[in-house]
């Protein structure tokens, strides 16, 4: 018997996403951005700043496709229960802390 928390076909309270396009997507946009800025800081020129451009609001897109993704995976669909959201915050706690300890270990 599931719980009634849970979807009808999941037996865990743990979200595994589907295959989706925009990781992959987001890092070649990334790249383009990057290839565009050192382009455009070598000789500046038109295709330079084109390059940049595009890639910026490549980057922008996908980064929002992306996010559009997530949220409805957690808003609409339901598949971030209460595990979920914990282990996103506490990442997030754990993300925060390490960059903390990082910037004091110049220091």
């Amino acid at each position: 018997m599931l719980n009634s928390r849970f979807c009808k076909h999941e037996k865990h309270p743990f979200h595994l996403v589907d295959p989706s396009p925009w990781p992959i997507s987001t890092a070649f946009a990334a790249l383009q951005f990057v290839l565009g800025l050192v382009t455009w800081f070598h000789n500046f020129t038109f295709m330079a700043t084109a390059l940049v451009l595009s890639g910026f609001f490549t980057l922008i897109a996908f980064t929002g496709m992306w996010f559009k993704d997530v949220i409805t995976e957690s808003a609409f669909q339901g598949h971030h229960t209460k595990k979920v959201v914990k282990g996103l915050k506490l990442g997030m706690i754990l993300f925060i802390v390490s960059e903390v300890l990082f910037f004091f270990s110049f220091f």
